[in-house]
C-alpha cells in the first residue's frame, strides 16, 4: 500500500490516503496502454466518409462518341473517373471501424495508465472537488492551487453538474466519473485530478 497526499481545493496538505498498489503501483506495461488508445481512437471514428463511383454519378448514359472512326480513345461514357465530373475510383465508402479488445489487457492498460501517473507525481488527490456554484473562476484557481498541468484530467465520484460546466469552457481540462475513466484520457492528460472519493472508488473497481 503507497501512502499519497491528500490536499484542499487551496493546495494544502490535509492529509494522506493509502491506496492499492495493485490500482497505483504496478509496472506500466506500454504494449498494453498503446493497445488500449489505438482501440479508443478507432473506437472514435464516425466511418461516414463517402464518394460515389460511376454508377452513382448523374449522367454519362450516352456513348461520347461512336467506337471507331475518330482517332480518339474508345469511351463508353463521360462519368468514367478519368473524366471530369466523373466517378472516383476506389474511394471511400462507410464503414465501421470499431473493434473489441480483450478485457485483461483494457483492465492492465487503464491499471498501468493510473501507476504511471502516479509514480510520476503526476497524481493529485483532493479531498473535495464539488462545486458549490456554476462558477468557471473558481475551478481555475482551486486548478491553479493545487499545481494541475495545462491538460487535466478531473475525476470525480459521481456527476457533480455545478463542478462539470464550471470546467467545460477551461481549456485542456476534461471531467469525468471513476466509472468512465478510459486509458486514452488518462494517458493524454498532463496531470491526474481524483477526489478522495474517486481514489477510493477506483481501487474498489479495478483492485
Amino acid at each position: 500500500m503507497a501512502q499519497f497526499t491528500v490536499v484542499d481545493k487551496s493546495g494544502k496538505k490535509v492529509s494522506t490516503v493509502e491506496l492499492s498498489d495493485a490500482v497505483f503501483g504496478i509496472t506500466p506495461n506500454q504494449n498494453a496502454i498503446h493497445e488500449a488508445v489505438v482501440n479508443f481512437l478507432a473506437n472514435q471514428r464516425q466511418g461516414t466518409q463517402s464518394t460515389k463511383i460511376r454508377m452513382e454519378v448523374s449522367g454519362g448514359g450516352k456513348k461520347p462518341w461512336r467506337q471507331k472512326g475518330t482517332g480518339h480513345a474508345r469511351q463508353g461514357s463521360t462519368r468514367a473517373p478519368q473524366w471530369t465530373h466523373g466517378g472516383v475510383a476506389l474511394g471511400p465508402k462507410p464503414r465501421d471501424y470499431s473493434y473489441r479488445i480483450n478485457k485483461k489487457v483494457k483492465r492492465l492498460a487503464i491499471l498501468s495508465a493510473l501507476s504511471d501517473k502516479a509514480a510520476g507525481g503526476n497524481m493529485i488527490i483532493v479531498d473535495d472537488l464539488s462545486a458549490a456554484e456554476y462558477k468557471t473562476k473558481a475551478v481555475v484557481e482551486m486548478l491553479a492551487a493545487i499545481g494541475a498541468g495545462k491538460k487535466n484530467l478531473v475525476v470525480n465520484d459521481a456527476v457533480d453538474e455545478k463542478l462539470v460546466k464550471s470546467a467545460a469552457n477551461i481549456p485542456g481540462v476534461k471531467t469525468t466519473t471513476a466509472g468512465s475513466v478510459n486509458t486514452y484520457d488518462v494517458v493524454n492528460a498532463d496531470k491526474l485530478v481524483l477526489s478522495l472519493q474517486a481514489a477510493k472508488k477506483l481501487e474498489e473497481v479495478l483492485g
